[in-house]
């Protein structure tokens, strides 16, 4: 991997933990986001079954590289078409959601404006209970402009999301638990151990079954439960024919629930 790196991949069996080391904040823009499409590819190409998202520096990250609103400010545009973006905002984020492998974000330091909607793009947020997180864009004028609003909305109800986004306030990552925003704390010593042993239980699983669920939530809180029941029989036609059912129903008739051993496939 070069010096200039803005991200690193590292294969720990079937699961990619992609580092950020963008220096110095991992801010979020068109350079951190083309490198973390091009790496989750990467990750998705390789085989993986669960990809970490985390951050080799003292923050996950503390938000928006702000040299781009100023070029938007001087052409009086939130347009990104000239921004050398792979993706622009939203099919970022649709691409992190869609992705048929699980990813869980794992979160120290702070974790602010762009960085929180970066965590939530992802299937699974585990932060080390000293992080500190919050929708800060108000404090620039601004308010969060991937689609942070909308899918705090869908976490945790459209007053506390206003909260979030219109106060600019940092909250600890206990408080954001017990809202519903994020999956889990712990000890910041303990972040790395327990983030790699959730993405272990989501990479021996049914990878297949896993992308379905995905989908099908994804469907849900976008279109509906009534476009997701449309939705099932072509979203779960790949899981009949999947090895992963087969030996899981070979599993359950010898051993019982829950000892079955999938291959992802």
């Amino acid at each position: 991997m070069s010096e200039d790196a803005l991200i690193t991949r590292e294969q720990r069996g079937n699961i990619s933990v992609l580092t950020m080391v963008y220096r110095p904040y991992n801010l979020l823009g068109p350079k951190l986001i083309n490198a973390i499409v091009e790496q989750i590819e990467a990750a998705r190409d390789a085989g993986s079954r669960a990809i970490v998202l985390r951050s080799g520096l003292r923050h996950f990250s503390a938000g928006a590289d702000l040299d781009i609103f100023d070029k938007r400010v001087e052409q009086g545009s939130g347009d990104s078409g000239n921004e050398n973006r792979r993706l622009n905002g939203v099919e970022f984020l649709r691409f992190m959601e869609l992705l048929p492998i699980p990813l869980i974000a794992s979160v120290h330091g702070v974790c602010l404006g762009g960085g929180l909607e970066l965590a939530l793009s992802c299937d699974y947020v585990i932060a080390a209970n000293s992080a500190k997180i919050g929708s800060v864009e108000a404090t620039l004028g601004l308010h969060p402009l991937l689609g942070g609003i909308q899918r705090q909305v869908q976490r945790i109800g459209a007053l506390r999301a206003k909260e979030m986004s219109m106060l600019a306030r940092r909250y600890d990552a206990p408080t954001l638990e017990k809202w519903g925003l994020i999956n889990l704390t712990v000890p910041e010593e303990s972040l790395e151990k327990a983030t790699m042993a959730i993405a272990e239980e989501f990479a021996q699983g049914p990878t297949l079954a896993h992308a379905a669920t995905k989908e099908l939530a994804h469907i849900a809180v976008n279109d509906g439960v009534a476009a997701a029941d449309e939705a099932m029989a072509r979203v779960q036609a790949p899981i009949w024919a999947s090895e992963d059912l087969k030996a899981g129903l070979a599993s359950f008739r010898k051993n019982g629930p829950g000892l079955a051993k999938f291959v992802g496939r």
